[in-house]
């Protein structure tokens, strides 16, 4: 999708990839880490799949917004607009992917790879959250370095089940949103 004009289909997709947002991210596994309060759960691959079906600025914005509002429900309020801004990141490394292996979309292995390329971007962002949260906090660079390498196994398990997930989703799921829209 390249148009700039919202339809109201495509405004409603978007409310509704921001929904499945807040209640895939409130489907979670606390998991324990030396930073913060980590936890399995379900967003990440609804923001891609949203990216990928309604485009990356509609995409990331419903991503995005749908964990504002599930940080703001869930006593994260200060961390919303890192996760609006990790959605657009995400998701402009998954267009990016998505564009640059556009030729090669019927192989099997277009979105297990392109998924790959967004998992590095969520893995990499969550490792400068964490690096400047431990900064922030008074630790030298190395304690710090190192306690935001040690919380990434968390992410790296979301961006496996991400993976899997939206391989097996994508197809259905894009029918369905251009059944909607067309």
């Amino acid at each position: 999708m390249t148009s700039t004009k919202w339809s109201i289909k495509e405004t409603t997709l978007m409310g509704l990839f921001a929904a499945l947002t807040v209640v895939g991210t409130s489907i979670r596994v606390p998991l324990p880490a030396l930073v913060g309060n980590p936890f399995f759960h379900f967003g990440l691959p609804i923001l891609s799949l949203a990216v990928l079906t309604l485009g990356f600025f509609k995409g990331s914005l419903a991503g995005g917004i749908g964990f504002a509002i599930f940080d703001i429900l869930n006593g994260f309020a200060a961390e919303a607009p890192y996760f609006i801004l990790e959605s657009f990141v995400v998701g402009a490394a998954l267009t990016f992917a998505y564009h640059r292996f556009e030729k090669y979309e019927n192989k099997a292995w277009f979105i297990p790879v392109i998924m790959i390329i967004a998992a590095i971007a969520k893995i990499t962002m969550t490792f400068l959250k964490n690096l400047v949260i431990q900064l922030m906090m008074g630790n030298a660079f190395g304690v710090s370095a190192f306690a935001s390498f040690s919380t990434l196994y968390i992410t790296v398990i979301n961006a496996i089940a991400a993976i899997i997930i939206v391989s097996l989703l994508y197809k259905p799921v894009k029918a369905l949103t251009n059944k909607m829209l067309y």
